[in-house]
């Protein structure tokens, strides 16, 4: 059994504000008030303010002086800008994993049975968390911890949750989409990378 994930208390904040941002708590261009969280969690203002400090260089929120912190209002574009960079690491990623996955797919065959679930109920918050899980384990299968760190460094589930909230980006069907990949690699398709790339760069919004 796997030890239990413990998260610090910073990383803790950033997801409660993550949370906001998505859920709509916070609209665009509205005003994150830090006290005001440290008082909600019961919390110093330091971790609140370091938390605040990795969104904005996810470039989620800006700050300016005297003004204070506010959700950044982005457009379509802003994030559609990620998923070139996405799409090129996770093409790496598939060439690197292709061998491994062609013989061994558990660690993506529950995503899929999972997102089957979440497209018959129209569960958007379980598509985006299983869709993210997916494409995790599948970098993480490349073996390249470089390349899994670059990639979480990109908040990828923060930016698919913000797409399909605000904009409604989605695939025809979050499974069938998943399922063609594990497919493709079962049959060790030589295309693999080119394959993923089009499948991350078609789920990108468009402006």
């Amino acid at each position: 059994m796997s030890p239990p994930v413990v998260h610090s208390l910073r990383q803790q904040i950033r997801e409660h504000i993550l949370e906001g941002i998505v859920s709509g708590r916070w609209q665009p261009g509205e005003r994150i008030v830090e006290r005001r969280i440290a008082v909600e969690l019961d919390v110093s203002q330091t971790p609140v303010r370091e938390a605040l400090r990795e969104l904005e260089a996810l470039r989620l929120i800006e700050s300016a002086p005297n003004k204070g912190v506010r959700v950044r209002a982005l457009s379509a574009a802003d994030l559609e800008e990620i998923y070139p960079v996405r799409a090129g690491l996770e093409q790496i990623a598939a060439e690197l994993a292709a061998a491994r996955l062609a013989a061994d797919v558990s660690a993506l065959v529950p995503e899929v049975a999972a997102l089957q679930r979440a497209d018959r109920l129209g569960d958007a918050e379980a598509q985006v968390g299983h869709t993210v899980a997916f494409h995790r384990e599948l970098v993480k299968a490349s073996g390249n911890s470089v390349l899994l760190h670059t990639w979480e460094a990109l908040g990828i589930e923060v930016w698919t949750a913000l797409s399909i909230r605000w904009l409604g980006t989605r695939q025809r069907s979050y499974a069938e989409e998943h399922q063609e990949l594990i497919d493709a690699f079962l049959r060790r398709d030589p295309h693999i990378g080119q394959l993923v790339k089009e499948h991350v760069l078609n789920c990108a919004p468009r402006a």
